[in-house]
């Protein structure tokens, strides 16, 4: 009974840490986002001056530095479920960041029946071990690969990443017991809701599969 408790408050801890962790990412997000908004008509006036004094190649260079910005804090993915949003579009930031290449294509057309708490947990510990694994490689060789939808009543998600080293046995992370847990919460989170997940590794490459059944729809 007592061990019992201490593995509740446990796992209520590291799911509050994980929130706040999660809250933080997309609150920084948001923050860009506004900042790269406040500072827009700076910008135009910018290239307003230079486009007075023909100044055509400064107008280019302003423009590409503009570009890369905002690559780095614009919403990439609108999945219709605005949590999975939040989150993903943070991880996808977080990435961008440490110059890994990601592939997205996500849409989540109903209201789903998984709390957001769960949710939140699921995506983001995918998110972060991927992005751990591809930090083994350089730049160029970062990938990854992320796919949701709805296929009838289940929620798919699928995430393939591209990592260093030997094909490896476990897939736990190397950073200590709390991405451990974070592994193992995926899995007790699958099982509450009577779905399924599978994990693989081949070539170089890690890939997580989940399926979480759905009972609502709008």
């Amino acid at each position: 009974m007592i061990f019992d408790r201490l593995i509740r408050k446990r796992v209520a801890s590291f799911e509050n840490e994980i929130l706040q962790k999660y809250y933080a990412e997309v609150e920084n997000m948001y923050t860009k986002m506004r900042g790269w908004r406040h500072d827009y008509r700076h910008h135009i006036q910018t290239m307003k001056v230079h486009a007075a004094k023909g100044e055509l190649g400064a107008i280019a260079d302003y423009l590409d530095m503009l570009d890369e910005d905002l690559t780095n804090v614009e919403t990439v993915i609108k999945t219709g479920n605005p949590m999975t949003d939040a989150i993903l579009n943070s991880k996808l930031s977080l990435a961008a960041e440490r110059q890994i290449h990601v592939k997205a294509d996500a849409a989540i057309p109903v209201a789903l029946t998984i709390s957001e708490l769960d949710l939140s947990i699921i995506i983001g510990n995918l998110m972060d071990n991927a992005i751990e694994g591809c930090m083994e490689l350089p730049p160029g060789e970062r990938l990854i690969r992320i796919y949701m939808e709805m296929k009838g009543n289940y929620l798919y998600i699928a995430l393939t990443n591209t990592a260093g080293g030997k094909k490896k046995s476990s897939f736990r992370s190397k950073k200590g017991e709390g991405h451990g847990l974070g592994l193992t919460r995926i899995d007790d989170i699958v099982k509450k809701y009577g779905g399924y997940v599978t994990r693989a590794s081949e070539d170089e490459a890690f890939s997580t599969e989940v399926l979480l059944p759905q009972a609502a729809c709008l």
